[in-house]
C-alpha cells in the first residue's frame, strides 16, 4: 500500500468517524460506518467508491456501481450513488439507477426505475423522495408518467 493510498484511507475514515448524522439513527458515536468496494479515490472535497460499492450504519445500507461522497470539515454532506442503486432501511428497500443523499435534508431521492418496496407493499414510479427521519415518501412519475402500487391491508392472507 502506497502512502497516499493510506493517507487516503485515514482521511476516509476521519470523515466517516466525524460525520454527526448519516441515517435517521445515526448519532454521533452511536454505532460505525462500514464501506467496501472495489476501489478507492480519495479528492479534498471527499471520495468515490468504485465497483460493487457499498455504505453500511445503524441498519441502514446504500449499494451502487459507484457512490461518490461530498465532505466537508470532516462530516459527510452527501452522497451520490450511481449505476444499479438499492437503499435499505430497517423498514423499507429502494431500487433505482441513481440516488442522491442529503445529510442536511436527511433525505434520499431515487430516479430513474423507481421501486420502493415495505414488506409486501410494493410503489413504482421514476423518482422518489425519501425522508430518513420522518420516513415520508413523495413518488412521481412512472409508465406513462403515473405510478403504480400494490398495498396489502394488516392481517390480510395474500
Amino acid at each position: 500500500m502506497s502512502i497516499k493510498t493510506a493517507s487516503a484511507i485515514l482521511a476516509l475514515a476521519s470523515a466517516l468517524t466525524l460525520t454527526p448524522t448519516l441515517g435517521a439513527t445515526q448519532s454521533a458515536g452511536s454505532g460505525p460506518v462500514a464501506f467496501t468496494g472495489r476501489d478507492l479515490e480519495y479528492t479534498v472535497n471527499g471520495f468515490v467508491l468504485k465497483g460493487e460499492a457499498e455504505i453500511t450504519w445503524e441498519g441502514n445500507r446504500l449499494r451502487a456501481g459507484e457512490i461518490d461522497i461530498t465532505t466537508r470539515n470532516g462530516a459527510i454532506t452527501q452522497a451520490v450513488a450511481a449505476g444499479n442503486v438499492y437503499f435499505v432501511t430497517p423498514e423499507e428497500n429502494m431500487r433505482g439507477d441513481r440516488a442522491v443523499y442529503q445529510t442536511a435534508t436527511e433525505e434520499v431521492v431515487v430516479t430513474g426505475d423507481v421501486v420502493l418496496t415495505q414488506g409486501r407493499n410494493v410503489l413504482t414510479g421514476s423518482r422518489l423522495v425519501y425522508n430518513l427521519e420522518t420516513e415520508n415518501a413523495r413518488i412521481s412519475g412512472g409508465a406513462n408518467g403515473r405510478i403504480q402500487g400494490v398495498f396489502y391491508p394488516e392481517g390480510s392472507g395474500n
